[in-house]
């Protein structure tokens, strides 16, 4: 029997198992032993080494954890969708309302009022400068 270098010698096929215990990928193991990558698949049905998730596969179910970072400064919009208000809460404004500071006082409203006690009286006067 002639011995080439596409014969599967027992030192090869040690040199496979290692190869494929590190995770190369098929195409890597063939090109360092010299064989096509199907070789090496067959090879390693043959042998009944453990059977290996596709690249591709993994690839698309790697979990992909994505941070979202909120920016320092928020577009009004989002800025004002973070508002805490309701309706039990002071709504007397504070800030300009074009700007992302702008809020609400947002302490406990007088029954009836839409606004705290200090609120309520800088809102509603009695009296009327002539």
């Amino acid at each position: 029997m002639a011995d080439d270098k596409n014969s599967w010698t027992e030192e090869r096929l040690e040199k496979l198992r290692a190869l494929w215990d590190k995770g190369l990928s098929i195409s890597s193991i063939g090109e360092e032993l010299g064989v096509t990558r199907n070789a090496i698949a067959g090879k390693a049905h043959r042998l009944g080494l453990k059977k290996r998730q596709s690249p591709i596969a993994a690839k698309k179910q790697a979990p992909k954890e994505t941070v979202i970072e909120e920016p320092e400064v928020l577009p009004l919009r989002l800025a004002l969708r973070k508002l805490n208000w309701s309706r039990s809460k002071c709504a007397w404004p504070s800030g300009d309302p074009k700007h992302t500071d702008f809020n609400f006082c947002g302490q406990p409203i007088l029954t009836g009022k839409p606004y705290c006690a200090a609120h309520c009286a800088e809102a509603f006067t009695t009296s009327r400068d002539g």
